[in-house]
């Protein structure tokens, strides 16, 4: 789920494999389709598998 307004808007991250949860700006992710890195755990997944729920992913898909 997004948080705040269009200027300040973030995307919930869940990472799949260590539980790390953290919120990022959409403009600084990757496509939903690139490979990205948990900071944590440093596991590499599709950028769409760290959306902790479908709205994030479509924020990214629209904001990102």
């Amino acid at each position: 789920m997004y948080v705040g307004t269009m200027d300040h808007t973030t995307i919930q991250l869940l990472c799949p494999e260590c539980a790390k949860d953290w919120q990022k700006a959409p403009n600084v992710l990757p496509d939903s389709t690139e490979l990205f890195h948990c900071p944590n755990c440093h596991a590499s997944r599709r950028m769409a598998e760290f959306m902790r729920t479908d709205r994030d992913l479509q924020t990214l898909k629209q904001l990102g």
